[in-house]
C-alpha cells in the first residue's frame, strides 16, 4: 500500500501509546499484579448483569435516542436533584454517552474554538490536552501543589484572561485522589462570577469520597451549576468500565450545542445496557454504598503497606493511592515504576506523566479497586521492596 505518512502529518505529534495501555501490556507480559489502570478486578452487581440479558432478550436491540433513554434521564435528574440540590430537566439537559471521555471530548469540541485557551490542573487525566488542541483551543497549566495536591487559587487567578473560554476540573481528583472542598469551590465562583467561563467538570469519581467528606459537585453551587458540564460515568459507579456508559448534565443552552456534536459523534449508546441501568437504579441505591466499600479497600491497601519503605498519604476519593518512594530511591517515576513492575511483579502508574512537562514527586499510583487477595498479594510483594 502506499505510504502517506511523510505527507499526512499527525494533528496529536506528540502523543504516542496512553501509559495505561503501556503498563498494563507490561504487566501481562512479567506476570505483574496489575495495579495501574483503574479498573475493578471484581464483578458488577449480579442482578445488573440478569437485568441487561433481559432486556436484550427482550427486543432492546435497536438504536436509543439519540440523548439517552427517557426513563433513564428521569432518574438521573431525579438522582441529580437528591444529592446536589439542583433539578435539570430530562429532555433537554441530560445526555447519555458513550462514557465519560466521550463526554469530555464532546463538550471541548462544542464549545471551544481556535485560539481559545482552557485552564486545566496539572497532573492531569490524559483525555483533556488532546481534545483541546485537536479543536484548535491551547491548553494553560496550572500546577496542584504537593504533597496534598491543593489548588493555587491566586496563581489560577493569573492565568485568566479575555481567552480563557473554559476550565477543566476534576474532582475526586484522578490521578492524586485529592477532593476539593467548599473553599475550593466559593473559589471558583468567586474567579467566574464576572466573566463567561465555562466550566467543564469531571465527576466520575463523585461516589467514592471518604472519611465522612460531601461530594463537591458543581450541581450543588447555582452560580457553577449554570455554566458547567458536569460528567459522570456508569463504568465507575457499577463496576462495569468495559461498557463504556456515561452521562453528562448541562444547562439546557449548553446541553443544546453538546447534542448537536454528540449526534454526529456517537448518535445514540449501547440500548440494552440502558434499559439495564434504568432498571437497576428504580430498585437499587448501589451508589449509596461505594463510598464506604471503597474507603475499606482504601484502608485495608494501606494498612497492609504498614510495614514496607513507602509512605502515604491515605487517598481522599477515587479509587486510587499514591505511594511515596522517596525513601527508597531518587530514581524518576518512569523508571521506578518498570524496575518495580519487572523486579517485584507489580505494576503501577508514574504520575509524572499526567504533566506535559515532567515533574518528579517521586510518587506513583496504585489502583485499589481489586478483590482483597489482590490487595494482599500485591502489598507481601511492595513490603518486600
Amino acid at each position: 500500500m502506499p505510504d502517506y505518512s511523510g505527507t499526512l502529518g499527525s494533528k496529536l505529534p506528540r502523543v504516542g501509546t496512553t501509559i495505561f495501555t503501556v503498563m498494563s501490556r507490561m504487566a501481562a507480559e512479567h506476570n505483574a499484579i496489575n495495579l495501574s489502570q483503574g479498573f475493578p478486578d471484581f464483578g458488577c452487581p449480579p442482578e445488573l448483569l440478569k437485568l441487561v440479558t433481559k432486556a436484550m432478550k427482550d427486543g432492546h436491540n435497536q438504536y436509543a435516542p439519540m440523548p439517552g433513554l427517557p426513563r433513564l434521564r428521569q432518574q438521573l435528574a431525579a438522582k441529580t436533584e437528591a444529592l446536589y440540590g439542583t433539578a435539570y430537566d430530562p429532555e433537554t439537559e441530560i445526555t447519555v454517552t458513550s462514557g465519560a471521555t466521550q463526554a469530555i471530548y464532546t463538550a471541548i469540541a462544542a464549545t471551544i474554538r481556535e485560539g481559545d485557551e482552557v485552564i486545566i490542573f496539572e497532573p492531569a487525566y490524559d483525555c483533556y490536552e488532546p481534545a483541546i488542541e485537536l479543536n484548535g483551543g491551547k491548553t494553560v497549566y496550572a500546577q496542584l501543589n504537593a504533597p496534598d495536591f491543593h489548588i493555587d487559587w491566586e496563581a489560577v487567578k493569573k492565568l485568566i484572561n479575555h481567552h480563557t473560554r473554559m476550565i477543566i476540573v476534576n474532582t475526586p481528583h484522578n490521578p492524586t485522589g485529592a477532593v476539593l472542598s467548599d473553599d475550593d469551590m466559593q473559589q471558583l465562583i468567586s474567579l467566574t462570577k464576572k466573566n463567561d467561563i465555562i466550566i467543564l467538570a469531571d465527576e466520575v469519581y463523585e461516589h467514592m469520597v471518604f472519611d465522612g467528606q460531601p461530594h463537591q459537585s458543581m450541581a450543588r453551587y447555582p452560580e457553577l451549576a449554570s455554566r458547567s458540564f458536569i460528567v459522570s460515568s456508569f463504568g465507575k459507579t457499577f463496576h462495569t468500565t468495559g461498557w463504556k456508559l456515561g452521562y453528562c448534565i448541562a444547562p439546557r443552552q449548553l446541553m443544546a450545542e453538546f447534542r448537536k456534536v454528540h449526534q454526529f459523534l456517537v448518535f445514540s449508546c449501547n440500548t440494552p445496557m440502558q434499559v439495564a441501568v434504568a432498571e437497576f437504579l428504580d430498585h437499587k441505591d448501589h451508589y449509596l454504598e461505594l463510598s464506604a466499600f471503597y474507603q475499606q479497600k482504601r484502608d485495608t491497601f494501606n494498612n497492609l503497606l504498614r510495614g514496607s519503605r513507602f509512605k502515604l498519604t491515605p487517598s481522599a476519593g477515587t479509587y486510587f493511592q499514591l505511594l511515596d518512594y522517596s525513601g527508597i530511591t531518587d530514581a524518576k517515576d518512569t523508571d521506578y515504576a518498570v524496575e518495580l513492575l519487572k523486579t517485584h511483579g507489580v505494576a503501577s502508574i508514574p504520575v509524572s506523566v499526567f504533566y506535559h512537562k515532567p515533574v518528579y514527586n517521586n510518587v506513583l499510583r496504585f489502583c485499589f479497586a481489586k478483590k482483597d487477595e489482590t490487595l494482599e498479594a500485591a502489598a507481601e510483594k511492595l513490603c518486600k521492596v
